[in-house]
């Protein structure tokens, strides 16, 4: 089986060969029927001189035309031409001295040919020592018919041909190689910057995602195509490193409260207990089941929303009243705190707002919006649900009066497993996995959650979502 590379010049030579061949056959036969054409046209043109030399009457001798001796020069019209002059029968009236003897030819089919008016062009393959072609003019003599021949040898033009055919064999030649050669040299040099390419990929795995693509150094096809797999080797990269570090904080929050469980049962069984110790003992591990199984949904439901398996089905949900139940249901929470939950008026226009979502999912990502915000807003404080329209999509935001997020934390803040400082301080739980877990719910829906600080102190997140129609 050939390589590409010589696959390749294969199939160019092959074009090649079939365009010089083409373009040469059209030649020769474009040259054939120009030498031929003017060969015809000298033969007919001497048959017709020698016909308007015939005597006005046929009782004057019928001769054919010669040069007379003497020191004028040969006419060059009537060398090498054999001219005779035959009735209808084919009785040879007059010839050319340079006939001698012989005679042109003249067989019952062009005897009948001539009489019915037609000037008839043969060629004589044989005829003496050379091919020769000849022309038969009709010509009326009075009440008699005769007929005009002229033949001149193909000699030279067959000899013309020949040369031809040679120069165009040279010519095909050498345009064969001199493509075939710069054929070679290009696709040895854009075929062996792909090698090279290949072979430096060899050398990238896991171990050396850092690596990258040698570049041939130019703006084309290649170029582009190594800027593209360098570009995708900075994807994967990345990609290998969020996933190295997502395995290794997940072992780390997997580890904690196992850790945890574990040195909890061994005390308890080190020595008996009374019953109330048991119940203690067992509530604090349900505590940390209860938190290894909602790392474990969480971690589930990501994976799940990484290979697209956990969309649910989409329709128009109005926001409101969505926002309106999950508010209710933090109240409780809230309100110990002193803190109050407050949703824009709905007799201001928001109440209508609707968006082409799923109503569970987007349920799930304002409770961890608005837990969010209850855990850092300080006490006595209020945090407000907003309702808007940009353009054609819906704006959910959640807004709160606390710290505010620092300008290292925010473009962190939807990582998986991130935590800010207050939370790995202790004074908020989770696992960091809230906020990630919320935008990429909300990307699988054709949405985004942003966040910034807003002026007068306090967080904002908004949630982008594509809008749906317009609700009465």
């Amino acid at each position: 089986m050939f390589s590409l590379r010589k696959s390749l010049l294969l199939v160019h030579l092959a074009v090649i060969l079939a365009i010089v061949a083409c373009t040469a056959l059209a030649g020769y036969w474009g040259l054939s029927r120009a030498v031929h054409g003017q060969l015809d046209a000298a033969l007919l043109a001497l048959g017709e001189t020698e016909m308007a030399m015939l005597p006005a009457t046929p009782r004057q001798g019928v001769t054919v035309h010669e040069v007379a001796p003497g020191m004028a020069p040969p006419s060059l019209t009537r060398l090498d031409r054999l001219v005779q002059i035959i009735d209808g029968e084919g009785h040879v009236l007059a010839r050319s001295r340079n006939l001698e003897a012989a005679r042109l030819p003249a067989d019952p089919a062009l005897l009948a040919r001539l009489a019915a008016g037609e000037t008839v062009f043969e060629t004589l393959p044989r005829f003496g020592e050379e091919p020769v072609r000849m022309v038969s003019i009709p010509v009326r003599h009075g009440k008699v018919r005769l007929a005009v021949q002229v033949a001149g040898s193909l000699d030279d033009v067959n000899h013309t041909l020949t040369s031809a055919t040679m120069l165009f064999v040279a010519m095909a030649l050498a345009l064969l190689a001199a493509v075939g050669l710069a054929g070679e040299m290009l696709t040895r040099r854009v075929l062996g910057a792909i090698d090279n390419v290949v072979q430096q990929a060899h050398f990238i795995g896991e171990a050396s995602l850092a690596r990258r693509l040698p570049h041939p150094g130019t703006p084309d096809e290649i170029g582009r195509l190594v800027d593209t797999l360098n570009a995708m080797l900075e994807r994967l990269e990345t990609g290998y490193d969020a996933q190295r570090r997502f395995t290794a904080d997940a072992s780390h929050e997997l580890r904690s409260p196992l850790s945890r469980l574990r040195t909890e049962i061994e005390i308890t069984l080190r020595r008996p207990r009374e019953t109330p110790e048991y119940v203690a003992a067992l509530a604090s591990c349900l505590d940390e089941v209860q938190r290894l199984t909602t790392l474990v949904e969480e971690l589930l439901m990501l994976t799940r929303l990484d290979v697209g398996q956990d969309r649910s089905a989409v329709e128009t949900v109005a926001l409101y009243p969505l926002a309106l139940a999950a508010a209710r249901r933090l109240e409780t929470v809230a309100a110990a705190r002193g803190i109050r939950i407050v949703l824009q008026d709905p007799h201001e226009g928001h109440a209508g707002i609707s968006a082409r979502v799923a109503p569970g999912p987007v349920d799930l990502v304002l409770a961890n919006l608005l837990d969010n915000a209850v855990k850092f807003s300080p006490p006595d404080s209020l945090i407000t649900v907003h309702l808007s329209r940009d353009g054609d999509d819906a704006l959910l935001g959640v807004s709160d009066a606390g710290p505010g997020i620092s300008v290292d934390e925010l473009p962190h803040l939807f990582e998986r497993f991130y935590r800010g400082a207050r939370a790995r301080a202790g004074e908020a739980p989770g696992f960091g996995l809230g906020l990630a877990l919320s935008q990429a719910i909300v990307h699988a829906y054709g949405g985004r959650i942003e966040a910034l600080n807003r002026p007068g102190g306090g967080a904002l997140f908004t949630m982008r979502l594509p809008g749906g129609e317009r609700q009465p």
